[in-house]
């Protein structure tokens, strides 16, 4: 990172009537003349246009009809959604920004510090949408070359709102302007987003916002063809990223080096180049790593009679993310309990798919996984009561649960803009409700025998396998978005072969 060689003034570091909503951190910076400022100001061209993300994207088609969805349940109230603001990670450096997803739904815009500000019609017919969207210090101006969080010379030009409502489709005002917009509805009903910016829920102290969330993720649930197919991409592309990983397995294989963080940097280079980001942090567990279920630290090493399980997905340009699993011997060759323990959480997970149907309940993919589960644990002397005493649903029922302690896990969340995607939706109409057509669901059952677990023989502690697939809830029945990538466990060997005799490719 280039040192910050220039100082500025308070007036330069915040643009006029914006002082409010622009956080800064402590920069110790060298006096700068007025002379010098005078200077810099001059002799400057326009820069050249920055292409706007979502150019050329066609979510602007989408986001209209999204808005007057969203309208329809806030009649005659204003409805605040910001995008939020950069995070600090330590003092003058921020962490990648990544906006609000409901913000990005309902416009398509991914920057920071922007505000969609919904009013509504005189009558209470519909509402009049403006995104606020920050503008930066352009060619000209001191903040130019002394500003490096907001001026251009510093992050790179950024679209003007002009140029960012000729893209999405939406009118578009300069986000200094919104205090004052704001302050008008002050005393109306609000519903705001909160918890995204904290310098827009000051300008709307009273607002509420539960219900905006809440109705917001119950819009999301079913996706449109457009967002089927970002997911798709991410999907695919994630398959790729895993056969880069298997490709450099043979690298770190049995050397004393954390292979696991080898591993992870070669996936998020793939997302990096076919995406945004990776959608989380991925998980790459080997050996007994892989019993602990979200083990982010990935600095283990690799060891040839291992398991090698990867939880990994990679986030398109437009926010949507894949979330897969794959669990495979790192030597290329199953143990024979490996094998058993393998096939098991697969049969479980057919029997998950073929529950994701229109009309079935969301949680009906768990039930038949999580039975198919204990049946296997039961027969090999694991589970200490019968399957059905272990799948009761009464949860008071002595011996109720029981295969827990190896499943660990629910089997499905939604996937979409967020890898546990519409978590403030209803109950009813989420984890209770019925499947409709192109809701996207993960399923994803595992088993995990822990080292230091006494109850298990011996030949199976330190194991743990997950598969993880993307379904999509189709009119014709479950359609798996992630099928680029095998399942089965001889079909994963002879696909470890082939990627590892293959020279690394774009």
């Amino acid at each position: 990172m280039a040192a910050d060689e220039m100082g500025t003034t308070q007036a330069a570091a915040e643009q006029e009537g914006e002082a409010d909503l622009t956080p800064h951190a402590v920069r110790k910076r060298p006096p700068m003349s007025q002379h010098l400022v005078d200077w810099l100001r001059n002799d400057w061209a326009p820069a050249p246009r920055m292409p706007h993300p979502a150019d050329g994207s066609g979510v602007s088609t989408r986001t209209g009809s999204r808005r007057a969805a969203l309208s329809e349940h806030f009649a005659g109230q204003l409805v605040v959604v910001p995008s939020g603001q950069l995070r600090t990670r330590a003092n003058d450096t921020q962490y990648p920004f990544r906006a609000a997803s409901a913000f990005v739904w309902l416009t398509g815009e991914t920057v920071e510090g922007a505000v969609l500000v919904m009013a509504p019609r005189p009558g209470g017919a519909g509402h009049d949408a403006t995104l606020f969207v920050r503008e930066y210090h352009h060619a000209g101006s001191e903040g130019y070359f002394t500003d490096h969080q907001f001026g251009a010379l510093w992050v790179g030009n950024v679209p003007t709102p002009d140029e960012t409502a000729e893209v999405l489709a939406l009118v578009c005002r300069p986000l200094a302007d919104l205090p004052q917009e704001l302050a008008a509805w002050r005393d109306h009903e609000c519903a705001l987003l909160a918890g995204h910016d904290p310098l827009v829920d000051r300008l709307l102290p009273g607002a509420s916002g539960d219900r905006l969330a809440t109705v917001i993720d119950e819009l999301r649930l079913a996706k449109d063809d457009w967002e089927i197919a970002r997911l798709q991409h991410a999907c695919d592309a994630t398959a790729r990223g895993f056969a880069d990983v298997v490709r450099e397995i043979p690298l770190v294989l049995d050397r004393p080096v954390r292979g696991e963080r080898w591993l992870e940097g070669t996936f998020w280079r793939r997302a990096r180049l076919e995406g945004n980001e990776v959608g989380y942090t991925s998980i790459i567990g080997s050996g007994a790593n892989g019993t602990t279920l979200h083990w982010w630290r990935n600095h283990g090493q690799l060891s040839s009679g291992d398991l090698l399980l990867a939880d990994m997905g990679i986030e398109t340009d437009e926010i949507h993310t894949a979330d897969v699993t794959r669990t495979f011997p790192l030597s290329g060759q199953w143990s024979p309990t490996q094998r058993k323990v393998y096939s098991a959480v697969l049969e479980a997970q057919e029997a998950g798919i073929d529950e994701c149907r229109v009309g079935n309940d969301f949680l009906a993919a768990n039930r038949a996984s999580v039975r198919v589960l204990a049946e296997h644990l039961h027969s090999w002397g694991i589970l200490d009561v019968p399957p059905d005493v272990s799948c009761e649903t009464d949860p008071e029922r002595p011996g109720a649960g029981h295969h827990r302690r190896w499943t660990l896990h629910g089997v499905s969340h939604s996937l979409g803009l967020d890898v546990h995607d519409c978590a403030t939706a209803r109950d009813e109409a989420y984890m209770h409700g019925p499947l409709g057509t192109n809701h996207v669901l993960t399923v994803e059952p595992g088993l995990y025998f822990q080292v230091n677990d006494l109850s298990v023989p011996s030949e199976f502690r330190g194991i743990s396998v997950r598969i993880e697939d993307d379904i999509q809830v189709s009119a014709t029945g479950p359609v798996s978005l992630s099928r680029a990538l095998p399942r089965d466990p001889d079909e994963i060997t002879a696909w470890m072969r082939e990627c590892q005799a293959a020279p690394a490719e774009l």
